[in-house]
């Protein structure tokens, strides 16, 4: 099988006129959610839990199974026993950190080829895959197809080395430009890069880290939280079809922006439907500790384990406006018999226990309504 050959950037075989009706639809549903993140107190009390979401969902695409509680448990110092839990957990970790680095980095220069080689050696770093020249180009030639099996059976043969950074600077450019609509420009973007596989390994997650940098960048959104992973995954193997059709070119690249502009569309009402749930549970719970107690410390130790819903007290105590340790235990106390809270770990000796916020727990995994 020879190497793809990228069309340039933009596709001018897109069909503008089949997507209108959902360019108009899936803008509006990315104003609403952008509208209700503007709106509220505290956006990263909220958006955290969500955040570590994403990279365990954007992972598990690529074939990793560990779930949020584990990557929860494994913050609060408590690691599975499995090693290749374990692993999992490094590469989705890594993944939230290279969003947090990516959201730093363009707060004050734009994006850069420069910025997506530091993303990947982020991502990658001293996890599966980290020998493969990590945060570097790739200089010869990959392909994708199934485990064992050699060039001669793959699905997919990228890009060759000596034509790949052609096919980047065109991608750069193309980012940088404006196109008729933000959304489909985005659309392409991540499938060009896909296509590209400008990487050893780990395209497919740098590829979705692109779409929130992307709608930040262009102040589409006022913070890069727009994850579009939950879609994806939900519809996994459409999701690779479509990429995998656009070898093809043609009307392919025209049904993808569809895919893609319907996936915006879902997953912002699935965005707003979770953070006004969250909001929701918030209120109850602060109504509830008022019910409880007087303690002005009550509803500030609740808000610091809305980021981190499974935590370990003695770090928890660490945090700001957190009160003495005999207070604080006793408000630990109320929570558990309250059952706002539950034990995981009891404490032992000199090491402290660990408690989940399971409502929220609860809420972050539960699955997107249809």
């Amino acid at each position: 099988m020879q190497p793809a050959v990228a069309e340039k950037l933009p596709i001018a075989s897109l069909d503008w006129t089949a997507l209108v009706p959902l360019i108009g639809e899936a803008n509006r549903a990315i104003a609403r959610f952008d509208g209700m993140l503007a709106h509220m107190p505290d956006p990263m009390l909220l958006g955290a839990p969500l955040t570590i979401r994403e990279a365990v969902l954007s992972s598990r695409i690529e074939g990793t199974v560990a779930t949020l509680t584990e990557v929860l448990l494994h913050d609060a110092g408590d690691d599975p026993s499995q090693t290749e839990r374990r692993l999992d957990i490094e590469e989705i970790v890594n993944y939230r950190t290279a969003l947090k680095l990516a959201e730093r980095e363009l707060r004050t220069r734009p994006f850069t080829l420069n910025l997506l080689r530091k993303l990947h050696g982020t991502l990658m770093n001293s996890v599966r895959g980290h020998n493969k020249a990590q945060g570097e180009f790739r200089r010869v030639q990959n392909y994708i197809g199934r485990r064992g099996f050699g060039i001669g059976h793959a699905t997919f043969v990228p890009p060759s080395p000596d034509r790949l950074m052609v096919g980047l600077d065109n991608w750069e450019k193309y980012y940088h430009s404006e196109d008729r609509d933000s959304l489909v420009q985005l659309a392409l973007l991540h499938a060009q890069f896909e296509f590209l596989h400008p990487f050893l390994d780990g395209n497919g997650r740098l590829g979705r880290i692109i779409i929130p940098l992307f709608l930040y960048d262009k102040q589409i959104l006022s913070r890069p939280a727009f994850y579009l992973s939950e879609y994806l995954e939900e519809n996994r193997e459409e999701y690779l079809e479509h990429l995998a059709a656009l070898k093809h070119g043609g009307t392919a690249w025209t049904e993808w922006c569809l895919f893609f502009l319907r996936a915006i569309a879902k997953q912002a009402d699935w965005n707003v439907y979770r953070l006004r749930a969250l909001l929701r549970l918030q209120d109850k719970l602060r109504a509830r500790l008022g019910e409880l107690t007087s303690s002005r410390f009550a509803v500030p130790m609740l808000d610091a384990m809305f980021p981190q819903p499974i935590f370990r007290s003695s770090a928890l105590q660490l945090k700001n406006g957190m009160p003495r340790k005999p207070q604080f235990l006793k408000l630990l106390d109320l929570m558990v018999e309250a059952k706002i809270l539950r034990v995981l770990t009891p404490a032992s000796g000199r090491r402290s226990g660990i408690y989940s916020l399971h409502e929220l727990v609860r809420l972050c995994e539960s699955r997107p309504r249809k």
